[in-house]
This record gives C-alpha cells, structure tokens and sequence, in this order.
C-alpha cells in the first residue's frame, strides 16, 4: 500500500492506494494519518470500500505530527570517504526537529546568512510499532510501518563551523521535506537494494544505492531502540550517499531560485524550489 496526505498545508486529509495506483479517500477510517492511526491502517483496509480520488491536490507530509526524526550521519561509505571522515564504528545519531518536517514539492527556506545550505537525499524509515530493547534484526524489522524519501537539508557553515553542535546545521525551517507518500515495509522486499538520486538544476548529484549504507536498516532500528524508544509515526533518517556539496570540491552549495529534484526506486519523487527565509 501507499499512504498519502494531499490537500493545503495544515488541512491535509488522508489517501490510500493499492497495487492499482489509485487514489482513495481514507476519511471512512481514519480522520488523518497519524502515529496513533498508522497502526490500525496497517492491519488492513478495504480499498473497495473507500471513494476513489480521481485526482489528488498538493501532497503533504505522509504523516501528520511526526513524533521525533532520528538522523544518521556519515552512513554511506562513499560519503564518508568524499567528506574525509573515517568510518564509524557506531552509528553517528542525531535529532532533528518534528517541526521541519514539510511536504515533498513545498519551498524550502535558505536560512538568512546562510552561504553553505546542502541537500540529502536520504531513504526515511516510519515506526509502525514500539520498539525498545528489541534483541535483534528480525524483531527490528517488524517494527518498520514503511518507507518514505526524505530531504535532509542542512546548513554545513552552521553544521561544522559554528561551535560544533550538528543541531545548528539540521534544524533550519523547511529543512525535512518527507513524502510524496509512504510505502509499507510489505512492498519493499529488500530496503537495502533501493536506488537514490538527486539532482539540481537537471544536474545530477547523486546516484547511489542503500547497498552502500555501513549500518543497514534494520540494524539502525534495533540500535537505536537500546538509547530511545522508538514509537509508531517516528522517523529515522538513514543517511545519504556520496554527491553532496560539502564532499564535492568546487561545487556550489544551494542558492535561492535553485530547483532540486529527489528521487528514490519505488518511493516516487520530490521537487523543491529553495526561496530566501
């Protein structure tokens, strides 16, 4: 299944669709999209009972009022070998605020006085379930509701240069575009077999794979449960490949008036337009 969220920011409502592609209108059973709902979604709907949405508007985040957004960095070995870090023997974990979260094709804010705002496309994982202590992969994967492509948009002056504290760089407004839509764990066999691409200006960026990832899915959600509980509607960030403007000597970092186009098999696509805040 596909779970969605379209209409104006703020009023969104709920979609679904099957195997079909085709749009319903979820309102029948749940009023929206939520940590709370997404369980009850999971365990089945009928589709043929829903009215079909012949065509829908603006698509919002997949869901409304993410719990937390768990970010892994320096996931992918290409990346880290571009940035010149050294390969963790952990996972490097951080938070990013709920409130950045925006839709898939909503402007995102340069920060004022920004002068090195990046991208990351990044393979965004939804909890479907609680998961705390949870002793292996197996019981971490049954905690995964679906997936979803996420934006991590960071600031790399405010990230590195401005004290040490990541925070700074990853909590900017607008800077979590999530969505178009949600695809359950069911319909992706392999999450580490995922293509993930992002371009500027019709410029390619990157192109990479999940393969490339040093901690995979699964470990990451079974990792992370031993520090925090992870509960239905939270997000986990999993890392980005190589291609981002702070790896790439001479690239430009983003400006206002630039196009980004995101991208990952299966998950559909995102196009934000950078505006000035």
């Amino acid at each position: 299944m596909r779970l969605a969220r379209h209409g104006s920011a703020g009023a969104e409502t709920p979609l679904i669709s099957g195997s079909d592609g085709v749009w319903h209108d979820l309102r029948p059973v749940v009023g929206d999209l939520t940590g709370d709902t997404l369980p009850s979604v999971l365990a089945g709907v009928d589709l043929d009972a829903l009215p079909v949405v012949e065509r829908p508007g603006r698509f919002g985040p997949p869901l409304s009022g993410v719990g937390k957004v768990v970010c892994v960095g320096l996931n992918y070995l290409q990346h880290a070998s571009e940035t010149g870090a050294a390969v963790p023997d952990e996972p490097i974990v951080f938070l990013k605020a709920a409130d950045t979260v925006v839709g898939p094709d909503d402007p995102v804010l340069i920060p004022r006085g920004s002068v090195k705002t990046d991208y990351e496309v990044e393979l965004a994982v939804v909890i479907g379930r609680e998961a705390r202590y949870l002793p292996d992969e197996a019981a971490a994967a049954a905690c995964v509701a679906g997936y979803a492509i996420s934006n991590d948009v960071s600031e790399r002056e405010f990230q590195l240069e401005r004290g040490g504290q990541w925070d700074k760089g990853k909590n900017c407004e607008t800077f979590n575009p999530l969505g178009p839509w949600l695809l359950t764990a069911d319909e992706v066999p392999d999450p580490q077999a995922l293509g993930l691409r992002l371009s500027v200006n019709g410029q390619v960026r990157q192109d990479g794979s999940t393969s490339d990832m040093i901690f995979g899915v699964h470990e990451l959600v079974r990792y992370l449960s031993h520090f925090m509980v992870l509960r239905p509607g939270d997000v986990i960030n999993t890392g980005t490949p190589a291609g981002v403007a702070l790896g790439l000597a001479g690239t430009p970092y983003l400006r206002a008036g630039d196009v980004v186009d995101v991208e990952i098999d299966g998950l559909g696509r995102q196009r934000q337009t950078f505006e000035e805040a």
